[in-house]
C-alpha cells in the first residue's frame, strides 16, 4: 500500500517538471514531498513496526520472569565476583 505514495509522489513531480504555472508548481512539489514522506514513513513501519504500539509492550514479552531472574542472579555473580578480585584483604 505505501508504494502507491512513491507512484503518486512521482506522478506530482513529473507535474511539476511539465506544467507552466509557477504556483501550480509549487503545490505540485509541496504534494510530491509530502507523498514522498508518507511513502518513507510507511516503509518505516513495515520494516520496524508502528512506534505507537509501544515498545515497554514488546520488550516484556520477549524475556519471561524465569529468565529474567537467572539473568539478574547471573549479573549479581559477577559484581560479586569482580567485587572479591578488586578487595584488597
Amino acid at each position: 500500500m505505501y508504494w502507491l505514495f512513491l507512484l503518486l509522489a512521482i506522478g506530482c513531480f513529473a507535474f511539476a517538471i511539465k506544467t507552466p504555472s509557477t504556483g501550480i508548481m509549487l503545490l505540485s512539489l509541496l504534494g510530491a514531498l509530502l507523498f514522498f514522506l508518507a511513502w518513507v514513513r510507511g516503509r518505516y513501519v513495515a520494516q520496524f513496526g508502528d512506534a505507537q504500539s509501544g515498545m515497554h509492550d514488546d520488550i516484556h514479552s520477549v524475556i519471561d520472569p524465569t529468565e529474567l531472574r537467572r539473568l539478574r542472579e547471573q549479573a549479581q555473580a559477577r559484581r560479586d565476583a569482580e567485587r572479591d578480585e578488586t578487595d584488597i584483604p
